[in-house]
């Protein structure tokens, strides 16, 4: 104790002199913090910055408010303006479950206990969802996490629900005072229920950004008009009251997109899916391909195939054994077989190497090395005129005349417009290709083998044989009309003139034969009470897995009606039916007649 007395008397450690001190330094540190504070609030205050984040840009934050104003998406129409394709709300339901969700009173939001049995019913009525998994959803459940679930959606059945079935649904909930329900909004492409030209039309849906984007069809080919551009709005909250501080709007307009109106007659379109659906059930084909056009303008009245997909719920490409992504119509190619022979009775009569009297002996020929055989097995119909050969679909008489002008045939081949693509917009237009390095090819493309085509060509080609020589380019678009109505309208397009009027007309009328001619005609079913019909059938082999399948076949047809005045052209494929004892010619024309009919009609 004394060392400890000496030691304080030493260094004189009163307790006086130790307050002194220790408020000379808490003083001192006092005045140390507070320059401290003043240099970096200094720095703060002159720079803008803490930490290296702007504060302007952390204000700005806070009280600047930007909004997308999102263009609506533009609608496809029919040649009547009747709606193909349009932008509408779609309604999904949840459940909230947080039993803290109340308002300010009190009052409970959340769904009750008590109300899970009549929310099931409610459900399972309106919009068929199983009750058993309602109750599921509804019960107190964690997640992976191991956290109470606060919100549950109803699958499938609970998306994508129309204005009505929402009110409905509502209405039902509020008789019963039940809480907890809500509907979520959202914006949906709506389409044509069920099959209708669902390939030309295509659809869209959102890309990783969460744009709508077309995948398929007019959708795909007009994204661009269709889509519009998002507009934007910003502006400057008040801090103190959190309304919109004057003069600080600032906003760009949205444009929304342009609609589409389409060559297709609504009432035909329905009715050749129909036609078709049963054609397809019926005798179960690889595939069926139909279009009805006018003839006049190029434009696509009605247009289809199987197999095909719902435009609403896109059943039909969910199947992977069934689904087929493209559009046969415009991306396939097939040998045509006997529907290219009216071109070369064409290029024949044009060149004048064609004369309707003078006769040829049917059954076979000798091109080279290889016998080119009559489809009846090389047996023929004896001697017959060209006029006949046409009608009985001579594979010798096509030869013969094509053996006349070989190099000229190329060169019509080409005016026709085979070997390169329409143009027509639609993505994956495939070109064709034409068989001419041997004698034997350029001689089997006479009756259509040995070339390659596609449906819009042949379409094409024959627009020359029905509107007096000029070809016209196939078409499927009228108009197209922007937010402000400023119309863009497609015209009918000449493409070429491979063939005189006076061609044209002989080549109709010899086309009539294969409706009419008793002995020689070979489409006698396409013939129309009350109408003339020109017609062209077809049969080809088609080239498969390096090699031509016999007793398989791709059936065809084109038939122009009337022959005085053409209106229509129809051209439709089958492709390996099961016939089972029935014709090829009879399951077509089961129908093309019945759609051409309902055409002339709706016409008159």
């Amino acid at each position: 104790m004394k060392k400890f007395k000496d030691m304080i008397k030493h260094y004189n450690l009163t307790t006086t002199k130790n307050r002194k001190r220790v408020g000379i330094i808490v003083l001192f540190l006092t005045i140390l913090l507070f320059l401290l504070f003043t240099i970096r609030f200094s720095y703060i205050l002159i720079t803008g910055k803490v930490a290296g984040t702007d504060l302007s840009e952390k204000t700005k934050d806070l009280y600047e408010v930007h909004e997308t104003l999102e263009a609506k998406r533009g609608s496809i129409f029919d040649k009547d303006g009747n709606v193909l394709v349009e932008d509408s709300s779609a309604f999904s339901l949840y459940a909230i479950l947080d039993k803290n969700y109340t308002d300010l009173e009190g009052k409970k939001l959340y769904v009750q206990e008590k109300d899970w049995t009549a929310i099931a019913d409610i459900f399972e009525k309106y919009v068929k969802i199983d009750k058993n998994m309602t109750l599921k959803q509804l019960k107190p459940s964690v997640n992976d996490e191991g956290e109470p679930v606060t919100t549950v959606e109803f699958g499938t059945n609970g998306k994508n629900l129309d204005f009505e079935t929402k009110r409905t649904i509502q209405e039902a909930l509020d008789k019963q005072k039940i809480s907890g329900i809500y509907f979520r909004e959202e914006k949906k492409r709506a389409y044509q229920v069920g099959n209708f030209a669902s390939y030309f039309i295509g659809y869209a849906q959102e890309d990783d950004k969460g744009n709508e984007q077309g995948v398929m069809g007019i959708e795909e080919a007009y994204n661009d008009q269709l889509s519009g551009k998002n507009g934007s709005r910003s502006y400057e909250k008040n801090s103190a009251l959190g309304d919109v501080k004057p003069g600080s709007v600032k906003e760009k307009k949205r444009v929304n997109g342009s609609d589409v109106y389409t060559t297709l007659d609504s009432n035909l379109q329905f009715y050749l899916e129909e036609l078709l659906d049963d054609a397809a059930q019926k005798y179960r084909p690889e595939h069926i391909t139909a279009t009805l056009m006018e003839a006049k303008t190029g434009n696509i009245l009605a247009t289809s195939q199987r197999p095909t997909f719902a435009l609403d719920t896109k059943k039909g490409l969910d199947d992977p054994n069934t689904a087929r992504w493209s559009n046969i119509l415009v991306e396939d190619i097939y040998e045509p077989g006997s529907t290219m022979k009216s071109m070369m009775v064409a290029s024949a009569i044009e060149e004048n190497k064609f004369n309707e009297t003078e006769q040829f002996t049917s059954g076979s020929i000798k091109v080279d090395d290889t016998t080119i055989n009559d489809w009846n097995n090389g047996v023929g119909e004896g001697n017959m005129t060209f006029r006949q050969g046409l009608a009985w679909s001579s594979n010798v008489g096509m030869v013969t005349l094509q053996e006349r002008m070989p190099d000229l045939w190329q060169e019509y081949l080409k005016k026709f417009g085979f070997g390169k693509s329409t143009n027509f917009g639609l993505a994956g237009e495939a070109a064709g290709e034409i068989q001419n390095k041997t004698t034997v090819d350029r001689a089997m493309t006479s009756y259509g083998q040995g070339i390659s085509v596609t449906h819009l060509q042949m379409l094409q080609a024959y627009t020359a044989i029905a509107n007096g020589g000029k070809m016209l380019k196939p078409n499927i678009i009228s108009k197209v009309v922007s937010e402000n109505g400023e119309e863009t309208a497609v015209e009918p397009e000449v493409v070429g003139t491979p063939i005189s009027s006076e061609t044209a007309g002989k080549v109709l009328d010899y086309m009539k034969d294969v409706t009419v001619d008793p002995k020689y005609g070979m489409g006698k079913e396409y013939a129309i009470e009350g109408l003339n019909v020109s017609a062209k059938t077809g049969t080809a082999e088609f080239f498969e897995n390096g090699t031509y399948q016999t007793q398989e076949y791709l059936h065809s047809v084109v038939t122009i009606t009337p022959t005085e005045n053409p209106k229509y052209i129809f051209y439709m494929t089958l492709k390996r039916p099961v016939l089972d004892g029935v014709s090829a010619n009879t399951i077509i024309s089961d129908v093309s007649n019945k759609l051409v009919e309902r055409a002339m009609v709706a016409r008159d």
